[in-house]
């Protein structure tokens, strides 16, 4: 067997290890949060890194425009890195860490849901995104893996994918935005 395809091989099957230990309550519980964001017509705000910001710019398209049903409110949905001059800007003048805080504190009401994505759980503008919606008395959910680092306490809804494979983690994330969507489309 050549050596590609004993990797093929080992990539699905980590994948199916996950989907048969995956927190699938835990998922129904944060879907349903944000089925009541909808109906609250709070905004939902979602930050990610990387890969990471990839799948949050995924989601922030998604929600806006894939859940859209003439009888449901519209989602209320902000990407907080799609402001490329403004991200700049915070990096250079407040420190990369601060580059979602920031407009945070110009946008979060009581009530707002901030979805965090950090595979390690452990990105410091991540965590401290997470505080600052803390401060603004919104509700955080946090899409991690490995074993959830401090995102993982710091956050109202939590959602660890039980993976040490940075590659399986981020797959699973864009899963759960996928498996979100379609419910929230419901």
């Amino acid at each position: 067997m050549s050596e590609n395809l004993i990797t093929i091989k080992n990539y699905l099957f980590a994948l199916t290890e996950v989907i048969e230990k995956f927190p699938v309550e835990k998922l129904a519980e944060i879907t349903e949060l944000l089925q009541q964001a909808r109906e609250n017509q709070a905004t939902i705000f979602i930050c990610g890194n990387g890969g990471s910001w990839a799948t949050a710019a995924h989601m922030v398209c998604d929600f806006g425009k894939n859940t859209r049903k003439p009888d449901k409110k519209r989602m209320r949905v902000i990407g907080l890195g799609d402001n490329i001059p403004s991200l700049t800007a915070y990096a250079n003048d407040e420190g990369y860490d601060r580059v979602f805080a920031e407009p945070l504190m110009n946008l979060m009401q009581p009530g707002d849901v901030l979805i965090a994505i950090s595979g390690s759980g452990n990105s410091p503008n991540i965590l401290e995104a997470v505080k600052t919606a803390r401060q603004f008395d919104g509700v955080s959910v946090g899409l991690t893996g490995f074993e959830g680092g401090q995102l993982k306490d710091l956050v109202d809804y939590p959602l660890v994918i039980p993976s040490d494979s940075m590659e399986v983690i981020e797959d699973f994330h864009m899963i759960v935005d996928h498996i979100m969507t379609l419910c929230l489309r419901q």
